[in-house]
């Protein structure tokens, strides 16, 4: 994910899926919303701030970079992650 700050590398770990399904609820929601192009802002956020490999501790500060990067610029990347998620790998 690239950010003005810098690239963050996303790692949808186990521990971080769970905790993303803890606050936003089930990821087969969340990519079947994807899917019906039914995106919320705070749902990629949450996500992508879970699976941030390098335990991004400011959640404040990386959403203000998301949002620096613009909504659009998020598209692509919460794609991908929905895709390494359901894919495996």
């Amino acid at each position: 994910l690239a950010l003005p700050s810098g690239s963050v590398r996303l790692r949808p770990s186990f521990a971080a899926l769970v905790a993303a399904e803890g606050e936003v609820g089930s990821l087969f929601t969340l990519l079947e919303r994807a899917g019906a192009g039914d995106l919320l802002l705070g749902d990629m956020a949450a996500l992508m701030w879970h699976c941030a490999a390098d335990g991004q501790a400011d959640r404040a500060a990386f959403e203000r970079q998301l949002m620096a990067a613009g909504p659009r610029a998020l598209l692509a990347p919460y794609r991908a992650l929905l895709a390494s998620i359901f894919g495996g790998g």
